[in-house]
């Protein structure tokens, strides 16, 4: 359900969820069919309590890349922790994976773009080869790609057409050799994730999980 798909797909995602979500990498979805997919996709529908809840959960997987199994771990981890609202905690970890973090800085044009640098071995995290793209960076890290990297075919596209126009104010970078050297600041806010989210309904879709 949550595997990340491109193209038509990506667009056909999007319209039935009625949100451009920039992870998945296809701007446009909603620009010359703001309705769903298929022969009804113009109808209106009344949808359920749970189906809006479903789909604001659905939002945050398939714009992350990550499926229905990973996600609910995640959640639990954040339940245990009580220093803020769960939900909080993750979005924080959300923001925080490594393969984001490429994507928030442009340095890839989609989520599973950055994905294949970081599992291909061109991102460096502290000056040490990093190899997990769900690896949480923590404040003060220091991240930066390959040389080859930098050169790229998806670094170059995501400079030319950023899908995002700014990186988020937890993130900072600076000129370095031929690439760039970028620092996370800060924690994320909610407010950071790039996309109309409604936490209250992700809070309600998993009030059941421990």
């Amino acid at each position: 359900m949550a595997k990340i798909t491109m193209g038509r797909s990506a667009f056909k995602i999007q319209r039935r969820l009625g949100v451009e979500l920039p992870g998945l990498g296809k701007a446009g979805a909603l620009e010359r069919k703001p309705y769903g997919p298929g022969v009804h996709g113009m109808k209106r529908k009344k949808l359920s309590d749970y189906t809006i809840r479903l789909m604001e959960k659905q939002k945050v997987m398939f714009h992350y890349g990550i499926r229905e199994k990973q996600l609910v771990n995640l959640v639990k981890k954040c339940k245990k922790d009580r220093s803020r609202a769960w939900v909080d905690t993750l979005i924080i970890k959300l923001e925080t994976r490594l393969d984001n973090i490429i994507f928030r800085l442009n340095w890839a044009p989609s989520i599973l773009a950055a994905r294949q640098m970081v599992t291909h071995g061109h991102v460096k995290l502290n000056g040490v080869k990093a190899t997990s793209p769900g690896q949480i960076v923590s404040v003060g890290s220091q991240i930066t790609l390959s040389e080859k990297a930098f050169k790229s075919g998806n670094f170059l596209q995501a400079k030319a057409r950023p899908r995002l126009s700014a990186i988020p104010a937890y993130l900072t970078t600076e000129a370095k050799g031929e690439g760039e050297l970028a620092k996370i600041v800060s924690e994320p806010l909610p407010e950071d994730i790039p996309f109309p989210f409604e936490k209250r309904l992700v809070t309600e879709y998993y009030w059941k999980v421990k």
